[in-house]
């Protein structure tokens, strides 16, 4: 079978997308590729496609447990033989699941690292005609990446032994060094590389500052995603579970996720999220989630990630169907000091810890920045983008500034003037003169800088503060507790007296563009379609998935029942050519879908 035909027949798309045909030649020739896609952009059809089509089976290794059986299950309900091999199984289950393979009636073998690296594993390799090795989420090789995992470092002692074997390694996110790094140690040297665009124009990036942030997102959801799923990042698992418990009290439901649930809860809750049944997931930034959920409306931050890459990598887990979404971030001072604590305790090198000081210092320039957001986020990644894009907040608002000149100065001077070892909270008190316990206690009232910012307010000052931290001009002692030194540039900036702006924090942070946001509701259907037609279709997709046990989209996304419901085909020859129906799909659904549409009634009486 041609790829073409193989992704007509079993995905039911009729033409391939950037880069995917030269994907795919290149490893049906039998060469290496390493592939940079961003999420949505159809990495899996890269592997998939060629597993299928060439002789023997796909072996895609991935870190996502909680992922496979979904992936599995819905590329069996494409008609392809799938299946995988991981912890949940019994030891009898995997031995059929085994037996399937050896007598070449499977063609994609997901598998975890761990299982890859098992004696008996790679003994079993030993005996079975191998197509590809598909390695996915490939940053997880690298210390710089976002997601590093040790086991990842040993997957070439498998891969290497069978030298005739083409390789794929795949990932969504890596900056340059990253990228460097993953074909160093997966020995890719010779390897093709294939980067696509990082641009996702369906996702508008919004970033605010921090003051209460539970009833900011709670305001963010109820005024622009109130019936949207979406996913909302934080730092502990604590928090992930107080946040879910603050939304869940406030009417919109919502569940925690983080590594420190028992398994089954975590896994139960996230099929929950999958098959509609809550609304809002709230995951530590720490742990990876692999959702593969395309209708994802937002993505929230509530606290800041560790790297740009993350932020991408996150953020990206939203629109994944094409549609409007939001990338939402509200950040702090706190946050920033929290990261760059993190990273200096960190057990690396000194050249690690600079690495990672450098991607932070990216975040936080963005998180500050007046600049199109889109432009900043994709020249990090090394791709020009003309700009601005109107779909960011710099660019549907343009954020003021203010000369900071002076406040600047006070500031600095402040932290200069009492011992370079004081939190923002102590020193806006000197800068305000507000004579406490603590600033007497000091002697911080009998000094030159006591009193000097009146002029300014205590959220003023907590801005001036945390631009000066986030600029590099300030840097944080390692006592724990938050105090403030100066660093170079900062000394530098008070001996030469130089000037600096400073972006002005929205007095009403909530103004936004909430009527352009909401958007992302109004546009989810096509104008021809046909609401109650559609309403039916959803019924039965939601009756299927769950007789199947597996999420709605993996019956149909959303786009199909919409071309479904405005192009009405009455036979099953009129439902070719509908995006993601392919042969099995028809054959499967087909009559029900055709019974719909000339009854529509009828499906809602099957829902």
């Amino acid at each position: 079978m041609e790829p073409l035909a193989a992704l007509e027949k079993y995905f039911g798309y009729d033409a391939f997308r950037d880069h995917q045909q030269e994907i795919i030649e290149t490893v049906l020739g039998g060469y290496d590729a390493f592939v940079l896609m961003p999420t949505g952009s159809g990495k899996s059809i890269c592997y998939q496609v060629p597993a299928i089509v060439a002789s023997g089976v796909g072996i895609v290794i991935s870190p996502l447990i909680a992922l496979m059986e979904d992936q599995v299950k819905g590329l069996q309900a494409n008609g392809v033989r799938a299946a995988y091999l991981n912890s949940t199984l019994s030891p009898r289950e995997a031995a059929r699941v085994q037996q399937r393979v050896a007598q070449g009636a499977v063609d994609l073998l997901y598998v975890a690292p761990e299982r890859l690296l098992t004696r008996d594993f790679q003994q079993f390799l030993g005996r079975v005609e191998i197509a590809l090795f598909a390695i996915d989420e490939a940053h997880c090789v690298s210390q710089w990446g976002h997601d590093f995992r040790p086991e990842y470092l040993r997957i070439n002692e498998v891969t290497l032994r069978f030298a005739r074997v083409p390789r794929l390694a795949l990932t969504a996110t890596a900056d340059e060094i990253t990228r460097r790094d993953i074909l160093e140690r997966l020995a890719l040297k010779d390897a093709r590389v294939f980067v696509s665009s990082f641009d996702r124009p369906n996702i508008r990036y919004r970033l605010q500052a921090k003051q209460r942030d539970k009833h900011q997102l709670r305001r963010f959801i109820e005024s622009e995603h109130p019936r949207d799923p979406g996913i909302v990042y934080v730092r502990t698992r604590k928090r992930a579970e107080a946040v879910a418990d603050f939304l869940d009290q406030a009417g919109i439901p919502a569940l925690a996720y983080h590594a420190g649930l028992p398994s089954d809860v975590r896994l139960a809750n996230q099929k929950r999220f999958q098959q509609n049944e809550t609304r809002v997931i709230v995951a530590t930034i720490a742990f990876g989630m692999g959702i593969d959920k395309p209708d994802v409306r937002f993505v929230a931050h509530l606290d800041l990630p560790s790297s740009m890459e993350a932020y991408y990598q996150e953020t990206g887990r939203a629109g994944r169907d094409g549609k409007p979404a939001d990338a939402w971030m509200i950040y702090s001072l706190a946050d920033g000091i929290a990261l760059r604590r993190l990273f200096e305790q960190s057990e690396g090198s000194d050249a690690f810890k600079r690495v990672l000081r450098k991607k932070l210092e990216a975040l936080l320039g963005f998180c500050e920045s007046i600049a199109c957001r889109r432009q900043l986020l994709l020249g990090y990644f090394g791709e020009a983008y003309p700009g601005p894009c109107g779909n960011c907040d710099n660019c549907l608002d343009p954020p003021g500034t203010w000369d900071g000149t002076i406040a600047a100065q006070k500031a600095l001077s402040c932290v200069y003037r009492t011992g370079q070892r004081f939190g923002a909270g102590h020193l806006i008190n000197v800068l305000t003169g507000r004579a406490t316990e603590a600033v007497r206690r000091w002697k911080h009232d009998r000094i030159k800088t006591f009193g000097v910012g009146r002029d300014l307010s205590k959220t003023a000052w907590e801005s001036v503060y945390r631009q000066l931290l986030f600029r590099g001009y300030l840097s944080e002692i390692s006592d724990g507790h938050g105090g403030f030194r100066l660093s170079q540039e900062g000394m530098t900036f008070l001996k030469n007296r130089d000037t600096i702006e400073f972006r002005s924090d929205p007095a009403g942070q909530e103004k936004g563009r909430a009527v352009t946001a909401r958007r992302s509701r109004q546009v989810q259907d096509d104008p021809l379609a046909d609401a109650d037609l559609l309403a039916a279709l959803k019924r039965y997709r939601t009756k299927v998935a769950s007789e199947n046990g597996v999420p709605p989209y993996v019956i149909f996304h959303d786009r199909t029942l919409i071309e479904i419901s405005a192009l009405k085909p009455r036979t099953l020859a009129e439902l070719d050519g509908i995006h993601g129906i392919g042969e099995a799909k028809r054959s499967r659904y087909g009559k029900d879908i055709v019974a719909i549409v000339l009854e529509p009634q009828a499906g809602a009486d099957a829902g």
